[in-house]
């Protein structure tokens, strides 16, 4: 493979060397060339992408982030986006509309043929986190009174134009699915025979308004690279394949990461993200962890003839809040993921509840034991009494709040991950200083 670095590219280009451009770009990945693509000034990178094959232009364009697609376009005309758009695969163009601003995205959508325009507004009109939206319509149908010769002469014909020709879909004379076949059956199978013959009638499909997170799923559990979408009629309608799905995946990851850290979704790179973005995503949360927080200081002062008369206490009080906080977010990590993956549903939070007590009790168990020692040394018998069942009952408590925030939070259609590790910490802190007092003030007999 041919190691194109960024000078030899930008020399190629001032000595307008396009037939070398394109054959030393063609024997590399799509991926590396879009990484140099950025690279380049800005002048070179335009002419680098109109020196490249339609074809190849339009999958490098769809490698590049939102921010720099739009940059690129506007480095075009309008006669060059015109056949940028009619390159781009239907998927990859809905994408690519979703990401622009609306004014933008009316202007593109101008640009395009009338079939593609038509196909572009079906797309759009499903909602925004729909399988619908990152569905294709270019696949392979065939009909099941159909030899298998009449079959794969209509793969031949079609395919070249389809997403994928791994599975090839059957369907009745109104579109309705039957069936989804994997090529080697049509290979492997007598051509005299007729679909209706090797179909099986067991298939997966999702309804074009679901959710995308159920592609994901669906995959996952049934091992599939290719999804067919069906309207309420069980009308074929498009197919979402696997690379739409991991950029879904990405995706999500990235805002459920995003969110257990206490900060708005970021979308994009983070590299491009202005100051404004960055301000807006991330200050509303430590605003609220501040209120939230004031509330364990709230806490703490009002038990100050408590702190006076046993000074021992304040050592031990990070510790306690800080293990609350701790287990909290473990239990909560947990379920967060079990729920985004499917594995655990709202119902089963009764069966794993107890689970949680039962591990939770032994960590507070084992905890306990590690401190009173320590409390025993720094305060005798009875400071290390009440930092041991402290440490006991915070550990147990804040699982058991870190377990039960994600199945509330569900319960209410909010995304579980927005019970972040910071909303935990704090909930867990405030708990744990009532705690912590409230033992100290009976086991020690002194005024709160």
């Amino acid at each position: 493979m041919t190691n194109l670095q960024t000078p030899t590219l930008t020399d190629l280009i001032a000595a307008r060397r396009w037939p070398e451009i394109r054959e030393i770009v063609a024997q590399q990945p799509v991926a590396e060339t879009a990484d140099l693509l950025l690279e380049l000034e800005q002048a070179d990178r335009v002419l680098l992408f109109r020196a490249l094959p339609r074809s190849l232009s339009s999958i490098l364009f769809a490698e590049l982030e939102a921010v720099q697609q739009n940059e690129l376009l506007d480095d075009l005309t309008k006669e060059e986006t015109r056949h940028l758009l009619a390159e781009l695969r239907p998927d990859d163009r809905t994408q690519l509309f979703e990401e622009m601003p609306g004014q933008v995205t009316q202007k593109l959508l101008n640009l395009l043929s009338g079939e593609d325009l038509r196909e572009a507004r079906q797309l759009l009109g499903y909602p925004e986190e729909s399988v619908g939206r990152l569905m294709t319509p270019d696949y392979v149908a065939v009909r099941p009174h159909w030899t298998i010769s009449e079959a794969l002469q209509q793969i031949r014909k079609m395919g070249h134009d389809s997403e994928t020709v791994h599975n090839i879909y059957v369907v009745d004379n109104t579109w309705r699915l039957l069936d989804a076949l994997d090529l080697r059956r049509f290979i492997l199978a007598d051509t005299s025979r007729q679909v209706q013959d090797i179909m099986d009638d067991t298939f997966v499909s999702l309804p074009a308004f679901a959710d995308r997170e159920e592609a994901i799923q669906a995959m996952q559990r049934y091992d599939l690279s290719v999804l067919p979408v069906v309207d309420s009629d069980g009308i074929l309608v498009g197919i979402v394949t696997f690379d739409d799905v991991l950029d879904v995946i990405e995706a999500e990851t990235t805002e459920d990461f995003h969110k257990t850290a206490a900060v708005g979704p970021v979308l994009g790179n983070y590299r491009d993200a202005t100051f404004g973005l960055l301000y807006r995503k991330r200050v509303p949360w430590l605003v609220i962890l501040v209120v939230a927080n004031l509330a364990s200081g709230a806490v703490i002062a009002s038990y100050e003839a408590t702190l006076e008369a046993a000074i021992a206490l304040v050592f031990f009080l990070p510790l306690l809040i800080d293990s609350s906080g701790n287990a909290g977010s473990q239990s909560a990590t947990l379920i967060v993921r079990a729920l985004a993956m499917g594995d655990v549903k709202l119902r089963d939070w009764a069966q794993l509840m107890a689970k949680e007590v039962s591990v939770s009790a032994a960590l507070g168990l084992t905890m306990a034991l590690a401190v009173w020692g320590i409390g025993h040394w720094r305060g005798g018998y009875e400071v290390g009494l009440t930092v041991a069942l402290t440490m006991f009952l915070v550990v147990l408590i804040g699982s058991i709040i870190g377990h039960s925030l994600p199945f509330i939070l569900s319960r209410l259609n909010w995304d579980p991950a927005t019970a972040s590790a910071p909303l935990i910490t704090s909930l867990a802190d405030i708990t744990g200083v009532l705690i912590y007092f409230y033992i100290a003030t009976r086991l020690l007999g002194l005024a709160g």
